[in-house]
């Protein structure tokens, strides 16, 4: 799955993200259009996750 398409899943995807780290706030999980790769990067700071192991880990909740 390549950014394109996580990206059009995270819609679907970003209350299994809060649910699973409590620490989330939605500002975390919003982005705007053409910064996915920014907000993913946040993700990594606050969850200590690789890029590649969030998007695994997205993959997997499809």
């Amino acid at each position: 799955m390549n950014s394109d398409q996580i990206e059009g899943k995270w819609k679907q995807i970003k209350g299994k993200f809060k649910q699973k780290y409590g620490d989330l706030t939605d500002d975390d999980l919003t982005y705007s259009e053409g910064k996915f790769d920014e907000m993913m990067g946040n993700l990594q700071e606050k969850t200590g996750k690789t890029k590649e192991d969030l998007k695994k880990e997205i993959e997997s909740w499809q």
